[in-house]
């Protein structure tokens, strides 16, 4: 394997993590909202958005290069994808409680693991990397939607 596959395999896998057994997207779900706290809510909106777009360009690159490495598409151990939809779901709040980081994770990986439409559709509409992380985008946004409702309804009711 040659050192620029290497870097994207590992990428794409998050290091380790994607070879931890079993829930690989569930694992990296869960290791994206533990380091949110420090690598991305702390930033401004502009600067998660900029976040987001570098880890989107070089997460389908990775993805796409991972896929060849591996010889499938979306290999279960590719999670990169996840970190992404974990943070879009987290990107129009500017500070999230712990309670919220675990909704947010749990209403992620609903919207991952059902792919209701579009999602399912974003990830067979566009090729190689760029559908692994669409998916996980259109995923992240209808999080992002249903923990704004779930923090909305939290509010009116504690009120």
């Amino acid at each position: 394997m040659s050192i620029t596959d290497r870097i994207a395999v590992n990428i794409a896998t998050l290091g380790p993590i994607g070879h931890l057994p079993k829930m690989p997207g569930t694992w990296g779900s869960a290791a994206s909202i533990l380091v949110a706290p420090w690598l991305f809510m702390p930033f401004t909106t502009p600067f998660r958005l900029l976040i987001l777009a570098l880890l989107f360009v070089i997460g389908s690159w990775a993805c796409t290069r991972a896929e060849i490495h591996f010889g499938r598409k979306d290999p279960g151990c590719v999670i990169v994808d996840e970190l992404f939809g974990q943070w879009l779901a987290m990107l129009p709040f500017i500070w999230l409680s712990a309670w919220q980081l675990l909704a947010a994770f749990v209403l992620f990986r609903i919207f991952d693991i059902f792919k209701p439409w579009p999602v399912k559709k974003a990830e067979t509409a566009f090729p190689k990397g760029f559908g692994v992380m669409i998916d996980d985008g259109v995923a992240g946004a209808y999080a992002a939607l249903a923990l704004w409702a779930v923090i909305l309804f939290s509010r009116l009711y504690s009120a």
